[in-house]
């Protein structure tokens, strides 16, 4: 081969090369577009099966088509509030990352707040997050309007053990079982617990999930500290007449 073919030839190579590294280029930020949008999908979904009793015309959030819960959420009102309960101008609730929100000092953070309004009726959906067995858990809680009644929860995992721990969200009879609990006894707040051995308080316990204590501890210390951030806030309303009872 002469020195000009073999010049030919890795100009070729270049130029094969570039192009493949456009394309991959260009694939990976459409891909890239595509997985940010599924991503918030499934995340606006997982919000959504905190409220799954009081969707539109009775359906399941599995049910709903994307566009749909695209809709709900331009509909629903997502403030951010800071520490002290106030309201973050500017902010929206969809863009706050609980997970790096909870790298902060515990009185810079920021809480996403989802206020889902059907047949005239305002839910409260709360983000907590905390730490199971293996690593972090974290959840949904909508409050119905009295700011008291667990309308809904749904939990969710990062490692979990599958049967055990990961039974937060793999069994849906264990979040059902927060449905009608109560946050406050007599005005004074307790939050919910997962009890070892089986519910006693049949207003603020749930039974925990069977060989799986420190998931369900983690559950109950994560209900009750992220629950109670949001307490500036609740009482706010509370203070101001909003308050449904």
């Amino acid at each position: 081969m002469d020195r000009n073919s073999s010049k030919y030839i890795l100009i070729f190579i270049l130029i094969l090369t570039a192009s493949v590294a456009v394309a991959l280029t260009g694939l990976r930020e459409v891909t890239k577009e595509k997985a940010a949008q599924n991503e918030d999908i499934f995340n606006k979904r997982a919000i959504l099966s905190a409220v799954q009793n009081e969707l539109p015309d009775g359906k399941k959030v599995a049910d709903l088509s994307d566009a749909e819960v695209a809709a709900i959420f331009q509909n629903m009102e997502q403030p951010v509030l800071d520490m002290q309960g106030n309201i973050v101008e500017g902010e929206k609730a969809e863009s706050i990352k609980m997970e790096q929100e909870r790298k902060k000092p515990e009185a810079d953070r920021e809480l996403p707040l989802y206020i889902y309004d059907h047949n005239g009726e305002k839910f409260y959906i709360l983000s907590v997050r905390g730490k199971g067995l293996w690593d972090e858990i974290w959840g949904t809680v909508a409050l119905k309007s009295d700011l008291n009644t667990i309308a809904g929860v749904a939990f969710d995992h990062k490692g979990e053990t599958p049967g055990l721990g990961a039974e937060i969200k793999d069994n849906p009879a264990f979040g059902r079982q927060f449905v009608g609990k109560k946050i406050y006894d007599n005005g004074n707040y307790v939050s919910v617990k997962a009890r070892k051995g089986g519910a006693q308080n049949k207003e603020h316990e749930v039974d925990a999930i069977s060989g799986a204590t420190v998931t369900s501890d983690g559950v109950s210390e994560m209900l009750y500290r992220g629950i109670k951030y949001y307490e500036p806030y609740l009482n706010k309303i509370k203070q101001q007449g909003l308050l449904v009872q």
